[in-house]
């Protein structure tokens, strides 16, 4: 297995490892995806002349000539100002491959391979793979405030594996310190996103909130720790948990990122809600949007999470209790989801909505009637010929004795009727099971 991680050879002169996580992966019998290639002894010059691009901005990075990886000079860092950018970079021919592997994170991320196949592990990484540790490497791991992301995404992914003691401790000095308030917005989005895409999500904002640093980046979703729901509806009672039961089941169900933050962000405005009216949450859907707004306004999230994330926020509720609605209750939350025009993405709000109803304790194989309710209700309205009716109303319109009035509301309201005119012929009537809190 180690043996497919050999340096290339079509540099066989040149002093080359594969390190990190390939090699990590490698021994965790997991398939291995990109590469990180290490250059000892060598400068940029001497690359450029056996071919290799040159692309690194921060540091000599190149591609090779026939694979294009990725190939590193060996390089130590020094801090020099808060934030993960504060660092200057020394690469040399005189640096060791000790030395390069020194300034990685974790223990289990700085192992090398060489050309033959052998390992180098000055760091116990391969111990801690067995142990089934997350360690740092050195000290160092408190010069960059993305490394406590880092670690708890890893958390996400090994699910078997626990944080050392010191390296948790570590973790706290750094954010009591105020090193994670330099992290920029686009580094958090990066991580927290690669987070929520790992097998147990829920683990990245344990460890997050464990040392603090969740309180720090997340507030908003930090604050919904200790604030009850009802048990009749939340067995699990408390919104915190509650939340990452979600999370964990929109990974179970494996669904894209933008459910997966839906799910993260849909119950944010819990944390608003006066004590006086614990554990009930009247009105928290419109409390939450504003919360979600300021939460990915201020991580830079893109659009379609952002827009996903506040449609479930605002309509959940309405979701969950769809199978006592009437078709006209049923046609109007249908339009401010916008499914006739997003039928896809539509889905998408029903399968955050499924998560966030099985992402109860207790629940978890609960069956969904709603999700099938409302898209079978989509799927009925969609054969609706909107156009020809917009026509039909235009041309009426248009007659001499029809009464003076915007053409727009009258297409709206002979379309909305005509939808509920479909649902009340077409669509059976449902089961009707308590509708989740």
């Amino acid at each position: 297995m180690i043996d497919s991680l050999s340096a290339s050879p079509s540099t066989p002169l040149l002093q080359v490892y594969v390190v990190g996580g390939a090699v990590r992966d490698a021994l965790l019998g997991l398939p291995q995806k990109d590469r990180d290639w290490v250059v000892v002894g060598s400068t940029p010059e001497a690359m450029v002349a056996r071919g290799f691009r040159p692309v690194g901005k921060d540091f000599p990075v190149f591609l090779h000539p026939d694979t294009q990886e990725e190939y590193a000079l060996a390089r130590t860092e020094r801090k020099t100002a808060h934030g993960y950018r504060g660092f200057a970079v020394h690469a040399s021919p005189e640096v060791t491959l000790e030395e390069d592997l020194a300034r990685r994170d974790l223990t289990i991320n700085a192992i090398a391979s060489d050309a033959q196949g052998r390992l180098i592990d000055p760091y116990g990484g391969q111990r801690d793979l067995e142990a089934r540790i997350l360690r740092h490497v050195t000290a160092a791991f408190a010069e960059d405030p993305v490394r406590i992301l880092r670690i708890a995404r890893f958390a996400a992914r090994f699910t078997d594996f626990s944080i050392a003691p010191e390296t948790m401790a570590l973790m706290r000095d750094m954010v009591a310190g105020g090193e994670v308030d330099h992290l920029v917005p686009e580094r958090v989005w990066q991580e927290v996103s690669r987070g929520l895409m790992e097998s147990a999500p829920s683990r990245m904002f344990e460890v997050l909130r464990a040392c603090g640093a969740l309180a720090r980046i997340l507030p908003e979703l930090d604050a919904l720790w200790g604030v009850p729901q009802s048990a009749q509806h939340h067995p699990e009672i408390d919104t915190g948990l509650h939340v990452m039961h979600v999370i964990d089941m929109a990974a179970r169900l494996g669904a894209p990122l933008e459910v997966r933050y839906a799910c993260l962000c849909h119950d944010l405005g819990k944390a608003e809600t006066p004590r006086m009216a614990w554990p009930h949450h009247p009105g928290h859907e419109a409390a939450g949007l504003v919360r979600v707004r300021t939460l990915s306004q201020r991580l830079r999230v893109p659009m379609q999470c952002r827009e996903l994330a506040e449609v479930v926020t605002r309509e959940h509720g309405h979701i969950h209790g769809c199978l006592h609605s009437t078709p006209a209750d049923l046609v109007a939350l249908l339009e401010r989801c916008d499914a006739f025009r997003q039928p896809q993405r539509f889905r998408s709000i029903v399968l955050a909505c499924a998560c966030d109803a099985r992402g109860r304790q207790g629940h978890a194989e609960d069956d969904y009637p709603q999700g099938r309710y409302l898209l079978d209700a989509l799927d009925i309205l969609l054969t609706l010929d909107a156009g020809a009716l917009a026509r039909t109303v235009q041309r009426e319109m248009a007659a001499p004795e029809a009464p003076a009035r915007p053409l727009g509301a009258c297409i709206r309201e002979r379309l909305a009727a005509a939808r509920v005119h479909l649902l009340t012929d077409q669509l059976p009537s449902p089961a009707r099971p308590p509708a989740a809190g």
